[in-house]
């Protein structure tokens, strides 16, 4: 992706990727570098959250370039239910956004039959009261 291509080699890019290549080994999910967090939070789009997204990206755009590769990453780190959207954009690149009606239920199957547990825990999760200011 040509947005992720132009700012890879920024200094401030380097030194974010390094702070989480040090740390585990890799760049680790959302959920893992803010594990009370909801996928749908500001806190994803603004700051530090907004920076790790980016580093997340331009990462695995350069090591995680299968299915399968993608499916063993998110295993080392499951989804919490309210992520499994996420982890299904993630995995088979989907861009829900572009049609009113996406229906999410057959990669939420498919995340249940490779070993994925929280799917029928998603909306419920996704909407608990906790996650309201």
């Amino acid at each position: 992706m040509f947005i992720m291509e132009s700012y890879k080699h920024e200094d401030w890019f380097k030194k974010e990727l390094q702070k989480y290549i040090d740390k585990y080994s890799l760049v680790p999910p959302p959920w893992v570098f803010d594990p009370e967090s909801h996928p749908y939070s500001i806190r994803w789009r603004m700051g530090g959250g907004e920076t790790f997204i980016m580093v997340l990206g331009g990462w695995a755009e350069d090591v995680l370039k299968t299915e399968s590769v993608k499916i063993e990453y998110l295993k080392k780190y499951p989804p919490p239910p309210r992520w499994m959207a996420w982890a299904a954009d993630f995995i088979w690149d989907l861009d829900p956004w572009e049609t009113d009606d996406f229906d999410y239920t057959p990669y939420f199957e498919k995340l249940k039959s490779i070993g994925f547990k929280g799917t029928s825990e998603y909306l419920s999760d996704l909407d608990d009261e906790k996650w309201r200011d």
